[in-house]
This record gives C-alpha cells, sequence and structure tokens, in this order.
C-alpha cells in the first residue's frame, strides 16, 4: 500500500502543489495535515464504508492535525466511467447521512475526461491523479478558501492554459515520472 501513497505524494508535489494546479494544497501538504487512506475495496459497499470512516475521522479530528483525506481507491472505480457512478453515490450517501453540508468530495481519477473533450486532451490533467481516488474537504475549509481567493472560478481556465501551454509531451513525461521510484 506504501507504492499508492508515494505515488500519490508524488502528484500532489510535483503536479498539484508545483503547478499551483490548487492555490490551496500547498499549506496542508507542506503541513503534512493530509491523510492518505488506501483503500482495498473491491465491492462499492467496501469502499462506501471506508468512505464513511474517513468522514467521521475528519469530523472528529481538529484541522490542525487533519485538513483533508485523500481516499485512494485502486481496485475499484479503474474505469473512468464506474468511478463517475461510484463519485454519484458517495455523494448521495453525504447527502442521505446528512453530512454535505460538512463535507465536500472532489474527483480525481487516473482517465479523468471533462465533458466535451478527447481522452488525451491535455486539459484532463487537471484532474488526473495516479489512481481513482476522493478528496474529502471540510466545507468549512472550502468556504473560507473561496472567501479568501480572489477570483476561485477562474482557477480551472487557468490551470487548462497552463497545460495547453506545456503541452501534451511535457505533461506526459511530467506524469511518468510520478511513477519512478
Amino acid at each position: 500500500m506504501d507504492v499508492y501513497v508515494r505515488h500519490t505524494q508524488n502528484w500532489l508535489s510535483s503536479f498539484v502543489v508545483k503547478m499551483k494546479l490548487c492555490p490551496f494544497a500547498a499549506k496542508p501538504f507542506k503541513e503534512n495535515v493530509i491523510h492518505y487512506r488506501v483503500s482495498m475495496a473491491t465491492r462499492t459497499k467496501d469502499l462506501l464504508h471506508d468512505l464513511m470512516l474517513e468522514v467521521r475521522q475528519l469530523q472528529q479530528t481538529d484541522p490542525k492535525s487533519l485538513e483533508t483525506t485523500l481516499l485512494i481507491h485502486p481496485n475499484l472505480g479503474e474505469d473512468f466511467e464506474d468511478y463517475l457512478d461510484l463519485l454519484e453515490l458517495a455523494n448521495q450517501l453525504l447527502e442521505v447521512c446528512d453530512l454535505n453540508s460538512c463535507i465536500q468530495i472532489a474527483s480525481f481519477h487516473p482517465d479523468y475526461q471533462f465533458q466535451g473533450t478527447e481522452k488525451e486532451d491535455v486539459s484532463n490533467y487537471t484532474n488526473r491523479s495516479p489512481y481513482p481516488m476522493l478528496h474529502l474537504l471540510r466545507e468549512a475549509s472550502v468556504t473560507k478558501a473561496t472567501e479568501e481567493h480572489n477570483d476561485i472560478n477562474s482557477i480551472p481556465k487557468r490551470n487548462i492554459l497552463k497545460m495547453e501551454a506545456m503541452g501534451l509531451d511535457e505533461v506526459t513525461r511530467k506524469w511518468k515520472e510520478l511513477f519512478l521510484d
């Protein structure tokens, strides 16, 4: 399981933080307040169980020691369409449990593809991760970050422009480096 965490940390460091894809990621990454949970679930109900364990842990832990969680699930949702179904179920579970006002889920997947793009469009790399994962965010932290950032809606467009400026060859080269041990 260490390899999943190591690759994910490489991705956070070299893609998300270094390339500033998320202006809010550097602080929790540097402060080591991100929890990496690898779920080896092969059934949806087991992954949803792991999700709820992580949500409870987030709720019960001070944000100064645990700000956010990456729930990495390499054995479930490998196909992007199946992953989207899992994401929908995870969001429904939060809603049914009345937790959607406390926790948000951001989605990342190795084959992430924005609607209206081709599979290999470089823009898709803004949401590509080494493994399928659900990023659990505290709603209070999202609200605070949104209030402090001048133009939160510009982030996705800025990231796409950054990927396009780098070009597919450079982005895929950097991507492959994530998996070098």
